[in-house]
């Protein structure tokens, strides 16, 4: 696959970010700025590998399989990845070298624990005052309960997020990891922020971002709505005409969002209730609105009805499965989701989730094998075959 793109400037050309991190949230970090043109290199951990190859083993998984599946993960593209033993002493000298030629360092590890290994935030601020320090955790590196463990449902349950996700009276597991990308799409625009700082300041400082706290804004509106907390119970489920999804005649569903009152005008002549428009705020009618539309909404298929409602310029979208919106003409159109090449075949990935006219991200590969720049990067450093050979030695490349 040819890059149109290839020589296209970019807004992060000549910013480098060192990737310790290990899941999605700080993952995100290192995604978006080596899709906007950073040189982002992630610090392969002997022993984080073999973790995920063992799981992977167990579960019957081959290990191309398995680094397949790494090359479908779309916040691994674009980066370089340097083996080595960040405990290591060997390999701490050499990642200490690299750390000195960084913009910015993200780390995801548990409060406390990249500092037990050398790499702490007072320590790494003193070897390059110009660096970003972005630490994501669970709980941030500050209050009570800085240091616990814990992963995306449980961030949504200390925000009060959890409680409301779903609309019901009884709190579910979310189907998708929201406190992840949220905590991971706010260290990003964090540690922009902070080297937008830099240019000002000449240094750098420490970003710190708790998957709770990035959980928080989803309150924003219910707050708004509720200033007393106290008094707000749990959702009802009950329906109301601002919206809904309903099931249609061939099992698919679609979404209607029709809040604002002339959008419910017109929602209410195109299922043949023009009688329901005067009746939008009449909760007491709302329980009979609900069962007679849930019986409309199943005399035609999905796409008729999505049909119908994009014909009248109204609000609804059909409910799309993941192979559904992964094709859909507007997603592909925008680059939602695009192709990525590795090797013999074509991967899909998520797109750059925003446009920008004049610098564009770009999709440069997938993910490559662990350690794939060891040698390339170490020799950028200055470190020679024989430096190299001597952290081999040491067991710097090994768990």
């Amino acid at each position: 696959m040819t890059d149109p793109q290839a020589g296209t400037p970019t807004a992060l050309s000549g910013i480098r970010v060192i990737d310790f991190s290990r899941f999605l949230p700080a993952s995100y970090v290192g995604w978006l700025m080596a899709d906007m043109g950073a040189d982002v290199i992630r610090i392969e951990h002997p022993r984080e590998l073999a973790k995920q190859t063992f799981v992977a083993g167990a579960a019957g998984e081959s290990e191309a399989a398995f680094h397949r599946r790494r090359a479908l993960q779309t916040q691994a593209r674009n980066k370089r990845s340097v083996l080595l033993n960040p405990g290591n002493e060997k390999a701490r000298e050499a990642i200490h070298r690299l750390i000195e030629t960084a913009d910015v360092l993200v780390e995801d590890y548990r409060p406390g624990t990249l500092a037990r290994m050398g790499y702490g935030w007072p320590e790494m601020q003193a070897l390059n005052p110009r660096l970003v320090y972005t630490s994501v955790s669970f709980t941030g590196q500050t209050g009570p309960y800085a240091g616990r463990a814990g992963h995306d449902p449980a961030a949504l349950s200390l925000a009060g997020a959890l409680s409301r996700l779903n609309g019901l009276p009884t709190p579910t597991m979310p189907g998708l990891q929201v406190a992840d990308v949220l905590s991971g799409s706010h260290a990003t625009i964090a540690t922009l922020m902070a080297l937008m700082a830099r240019d000002r300041t000449g240094r750098g400082q420490r970003v710190d971002v708790a998957m709770s706290d990035a959980s928080a804004p989803l309150m924003m509106v219910t707050m708004a709505r509720n200033p007393d907390a106290s008094k707000l119970g749990p959702p009802d489920a009950r329906w109301q005409p601002k919206g809904g999804v309903w099931e249609c005649a061939d099992g698919g569903y679609i979404c209607t969002t029709d809040m604002e009152t002339a959008y419910w005008r017109r929602f209410c002549d195109l299922v043949d209730r023009p009688h329901y428009a005067d009746l939008q705020h009449a909760t007491d009618q709302h329980p009979a609105m609900q069962q007679d539309l849930k019986a409309i909404f199943r005399t035609r298929p999905r796409d008729e009805w999505a049909a119908i409602f994009a014909e009248a310029d109204t609000q609804a979208m059909p409910v799309l499965s993941l192979a559904e919106a992964i094709a859909n003409e507007h997603n592909r159109a925008r680059g939602v989701y695009v192709d990525v090449a590795h090797g013999d075949e074509t991967l899909i990935h998520v797109g750059t989730p925003f446009h920008l006219s004049d610098t564009p991200g770009r999709v440069r590969h997938a993910a490559t094998l662990p350690g794939a720049h060891t040698e390339e990067i170490l020799d950028s450093l200055g470190l020679s075959a024989a430096d190299i050979d001597a952290i081999r030695a040491e067991g710097g490349f090994d768990g």
